[in-house]
């Protein structure tokens, strides 16, 4: 073992997700990703959520029975969960985990992640870095990897 500790980057917002390693000369690499099914469907194509209805004798008017939900907030968290488990697939192979994602979904995903990887877990950035590209991590990423090493010209 080189003794050199390994991280696994993982940067997501609700409907993408990336995994990213920093290489031997510590640049983000991203190494895998996941997109949400549901990420551009109209609430319609994801399900119904329309109440029941109800009559009421009294009146020819009808009443919903229930609340409604918002299914694309659901399909989010349902995201967070697949985002925790693929993390949870990786981790043995790492012995640090950042995560980097918005406020509510890093709140989702930290709830999500089973203690093994919570145990791993260095740092959290509130943060959509989902579509930055990989050479434009560094500096999101300086106070958790150091400064890659630059060929000297």
């Amino acid at each position: 073992m080189s003794g050199r500790l390994t991280l696994l980057i993982a940067i997501a917002d609700g409907e993408h997700a990336r995994f990213v390693q920093p290489d031997a000369n510590n640049e983000p690499r991203t190494i895998g990703s996941i997109d949400s099914a549901a990420a551009h469907l109209r609430s319609r194509d994801i399900g119904t959520d329309r109440p029941g209805r109800q009559s009421e004798s009294a009146t020819i008017g009808h009443h919903a029975v229930g609340q409604r939900h918002d299914l694309h907030a659901m399909e989010k968290e349902r995201f967070a969960r697949l985002i925790a488990d693929q993390i949870r697939d990786r981790i043995r192979q790492f012995d640090e985990l950042l995560l980097i994602a918005p406020p509510r979904v890093l709140q989702e995903i930290r709830e999500a992640l089973s203690s093994a990887c919570s145990a791993k877990l260095i740092g959290t950035l509130e943060k959509d870095l989902v579509k930055t590209p990989d050479h434009e991590l560094w500096p999101h990423l300086r106070e958790w990897v150091s400064a890659p090493q630059r060929p000297v010209t």
